[in-house]
């Protein structure tokens, strides 16, 4: 009789789990943006998330939580239900948190709702440094070791990749690095004086480049942007450069592993549709954002390809805590 009470039980809690996830979401579902306020991965999910709610059908409330390079909103997701109520808006970072000595979680904990685009890095100076493009800062940083501020946003975020790639392709070069939470802070410290370079996606800084504010020193790809055609690619300066480029940050919605399959779905569908309004669509032109909008098996290939070439990379330049193969991650073919 126990038995059969028992089964009834778990036929009946079964019913009700599958009838939550058909009926979701049924409450608020907490966003947790990785960076802080103003910066590229706080833009684009700020941008594409009102969009997603109408297809959804509910009220994703959106918090900014910082720290330990976007560590602390990570394990803040990871440890939440997997219900589908708590999501993680984050960037590229936590793929890189083993072999920096960050954590022991990456995104191989989550399940991806959409990795919804990518951006191409810019290196851009305040406005009163004195150097006009990559070529004269090099020589300026060179001709005086430890002046120079360039802003960083802790290991393993955009500034400290594009600076493992600067010291590996001219030689290390001696800079003070100022941390902020994210590259929103740190562009308005470089409008401010308070540094001197940043190496930040071009999507966040495009705005402060067109007004004037900051001057841009090269764009950190295989050829010119077309949103800023005039600022040279670093290949032009030191085609040393293309074996690592091209190369860019991403943004993307993930939820903890075992969320159920109809939540995960509903989801996708809502931030895949959300991500091709053309409001968003066009934003992310504007910014110089590349559109992907990628989600499932195409959205874990993707990762794990990225963090391959991104860890190796950090790795040939001596900036890792430990090697990517205590983690099982491959180096990539040539």
């Amino acid at each position: 009789m126990k038995h059969v009470v028992f089964g009834a039980v778990s036929a009946l809690a079964l019913g009700l789990g599958a009838a939550q996830a058909q009926d979701y979401p049924t409450k608020e579902i907490q966003g947790i943006i990785q960076w802080g306020a103003g910066g590229s991965t706080d833009t684009v999910m700020r941008a594409v998330t009102p969009h997603a709610e109408e297809v959804l059908g509910g009220t994703v409330v959106m918090q900014n939580m910082t720290g330990a390079v976007g560590a602390i909103a990570l394990n803040y997701v990871a440890d939440a239900e997997a219900d589908g109520y708590t999501v993680l808006m984050g960037a590229e970072n936590p793929m890189l948190y083993k072999i920096m000595g960050l954590g022991d979680k990456d995104y191989s904990e989550f399940t991806p709702i959409n990795i919804l685009a990518r951006g191409t890095p810019l290196l851009v100076a305040n406005s009163d440094a004195p150097f006009n493009d990559y070529a004269e800062m090099v020589e300026y940083v060179k001709a005086h070791p430890g002046e120079v501020r360039f802003g960083a946003t802790g290991p393993g975020g955009l500034p400290s990749v594009i600076t493992a790639m600067i010291n590996t392709i001219e030689g290390k070069l001696d800079y003070i690095s100022v941390p902020y939470d994210g590259d929103g802070p740190a562009l308005t410290a470089l409008q401010g004086g308070a540094i001197d370079v940043m190496p930040a996606v071009l999507g966040a800084a495009i705005e402060g480049v067109r007004a004037g504010n900051m001057k841009p020193l090269a764009v950190f790809d295989v050829a010119p942007n077309s949103k800023l055609p005039d600022v040279p690619a670093v290949t032009s300066f030191n085609d040393g450069y293309n074996t690592y480029l091209p190369w860019g940050p991403f943004f993307g919605v993930f939820v903890p592993n075992g969320t159920p399959d109809d939540v995960v779905a509903k989801l996708s569908a809502a931030y895949s549709e959300g991500a091709k309004n053309p409001d968003f669509v066009e934003l992310m032109d504007n910014r110089g954002f590349t559109l992907m909008g990628i989600s499932g098996d195409e959205a874990n290939q993707f990762l794990t390809k990225w963090q391959q070439g991104t860890a190796w990379l950090l790795q040939d330049a001596g900036e890792t805590k430990a090697s990517p193969e205590e983690f099982g991650i491959a180096r990539p073919a040539n």
